[in-house]
């Protein structure tokens, strides 16, 4: 518990610094875009080679009767020429693949793609459901809240006709449909590619198993408990939860007498995730060499860590209808 709070407090003081940086940029997005974080920082628990991932997403308007980022196209490449800055002048990693990621969306292509075919191949799955589950805003705080509202509309848009008993199974498939997205890429990328960097290939699926479980199955915990608790859940209740760390949302069912059943799985996924925590920031070098040495070990540690999340949803879901729901 203090390692994940040293991780948290460490992370919040990088992030200020490079907002010190970013003046320039935070005065171009206004409250008309954001600038948000995602991976380790936005979970706030980047470690020393922590590289950044990060969105740009604009609000719209409307111009001339048509639809438009408010966030011109100029602008936002000035945005990331600054942010590409930034992070050097800091010593943080350059963006993965080259920038390749670093894309600029408007709120729109967020919510109109939901469920669309090519939601994965656009990255608007991973930019938005990201946003929703380990997101921390980087620029433009009051535009990051609104798209975040306009997101929960989008999931919550039956919410009024059914406000007494209302299960997000909308949002809920979408987050279990991000989580089998990662493990298919992941499976995908092995069959391409079986020789080369086998090693690097398995760290991936050890940090997979830890990570990216925890961002996707800790908001179901936490939409489940929700559910329990007002037997509805809210638009409201989900703001709160994006406002969460997936550690917090395991600490928030700790605060919860009527969780008590749960306590002590969720106390072991805190400390067995702590542990991951502590392996993985290390130079790639060391922790290749250390992985090679210890790999059955970790390996058979990450599906524990797996084995106690079930034992989570199922000891909190019951006869839960929303449990339910997630599970068939």
């Amino acid at each position: 518990m203090e390692y994940l709070a040293t991780r948290k407090v460490d992370t919040e003081l990088r992030l200020s610094k490079l907002q010190a940086e970013l003046k320039d940029s935070a005065n171009q997005l206004g409250d008309k875009a954001c600038v948000y974080a995602t991976g380790s920082f936005g979970r706030l628990e980047a470690g020393s080679k922590s590289d950044l991932d990060l969105f740009i997403v604009s609000k719209i308007a409307e111009v001339d009767g048509a639809t438009t980022s408010q966030l011109r196209n100029l602008d936002a490449i000035l945005v990331k020429a600054e942010l590409i800055r930034a992070i050097r002048k800091m010593s943080i990693p350059d963006f993965d693949a080259d920038g390749k990621y670093l894309g600029h969306y408007s709120v729109t292509q967020f919510t109109s793609s939901i469920g669309a075919p090519d939601d994965d191949a656009s990255n608007t799955l991973t930019g938005r459901l990201l946003l929703f589950l380990e997101s921390r805003p980087l620029l433009g705080e009051i535009a990051y809240s609104d798209i975040i509202d306009d997101v929960i509309a989008s999931y919550w848009r039956d919410y009024g006709d059914h406000a007494e008993g209302f299960m997000p199974a909308f949002l809920a498939n979408d987050i279990l449909r991000l989580w089998r997205t990662f493990c298919v890429n992941y499976e995908a990328k092995t069959v391409r590619d079986p020789h080369d960097k086998k090693i690097e290939g398995k760290i991936k699926n050890y940090k997979l198993k830890h990570s990216r479980m925890l961002t996707c199955y800790s908001a179901l915990l936490y939409l489940l408990g929700v559910f329990e608790l007002d037997r509805t859940v809210s638009p409201e209740r989900a703001k709160i939860m994006t406002q969460l760390t997936p550690t917090d949302r395991l600490r928030w069912l700790l605060e919860k007498s009527e969780f008590e059943a749960v306590h002590s799985t969720v106390y072991k996924l805190l400390e067995k995730y702590a542990e991951f925590l502590k392996r993985t920031d290390q130079p790639k070098d060391q922790l290749i060499a250390e992985f090679e040495k210890n790999s059955k070990e970790w390996m058979t540690e990450s599906y524990e860590f797996g084995d106690l999340m079930f034992d989570a949803l199922s000891g909190l879901g019951g006869n839960n209808r929303f449990y339910r729901l997630i599970v068939v």
